[in-house]
């Protein structure tokens, strides 16, 4: 198994707890050699559903399109919530197509043990073999961030539940990153 690289970490990720190789804020991903696959998370405030809101500054698209290419170069796993527009503005497949680099999937992340929903595309660059299996739920999760009639997380907007990676989740992009190869000669 290739080691895996995590790049786009939060300081208190808990991929920090799982043997790979973290790359924070404090440890700049942009300086990241590449020549082993990684499972990216770029931000994506400016992507998302709500992007009219964000204050971020419109340089840090930048650090999603660098990880569209090295993810394209070094393969592995890029992250993004449902309905990113970085799939739009960088010509990714849909969830369930393919391009010449890689593959779109569909994942919910309360699936892997996530308190909310949140609905998740992964574009998957340089796998060799199968896709680990997808522990699939038939349901909702018990938790919502906002309104709806299940249990609602207060504080969760800003307490970082919503944007937490749970360790089931970390470990399954994990292996789906050392499942991947480097799809384009380097």
């Amino acid at each position: 198994m290739p080691p895996v690289s995590v790049l786009f970490v939060a300081k208190n990720s808990v991929y920090k707890t799982l043997g790979v190789d973290c790359w924070d804020e404090e440890r700049d991903a942009l300086k990241w050699p590449g020549g082993n696959p990684g499972v990216f998370h770029p931000p994506c405030r400016l992507f998302s559903k709500l992007r009219h809101m964000s204050t971020a500054p419109e340089s840090e698209k930048e650090l999603a399109y660098w990880s569209v290419e090295q993810v394209r170069r070094w393969g592995g796993v890029l992250e993004h919530p449902e309905g990113s527009r970085l799939w739009k503005d960088t010509c990714l497949p849909s969830p369930g197509c393919k391009d010449e680099h890689g593959l779109t999937l569909y994942v919910e992340q309360h699936w892997f043990g996530h308190p909310g929903k949140k609905a998740t595309w992964l574009y998957v660059c340089g796998l060799r073999g199968k896709i680990p299996d997808i522990p699939y739920r038939i349901g909702y999760p018990e938790n919502v961030f906002a309104g709806g009639s299940r249990k609602y997380i207060p504080g969760s907007r800003h307490s970082g539940v919503r944007s937490a990676t749970s360790p089931d989740f970390a470990k399954w992009l994990i292996e789906v990153a050392s499942r991947c190869r480097s799809p384009q000669p380097t």
